[in-house]
């Protein structure tokens, strides 16, 4: 089951949506691009099993 949920560049702050694959497990962690300046994320996915909220940090990796 996939949900959408919005992160912050940590580059260039600006808002982005990513698709977030909720049988992948409450813990994830991958790189994605920022949709505005291109620069390389690394995300930390965490979902709670319970409302399904996802919460998601950002890291420049660059």
């Amino acid at each position: 089951m996939e949900n959408t949920a919005e992160f912050y560049c940590a580059f260039c702050g600006e808002p982005n949506t990513t698709f977030i694959d909720l049988s992948a497990g409450g813990q994830q962690s991958y790189i994605e691009d920022c949709q505005v300046c291109c620069r390389p994320n690394q995300l930390f996915v965490v979902v709670d099993e319970d409302s399904l909220e996802i919460a998601i940090e950002t890291e420049y990796a660059g």
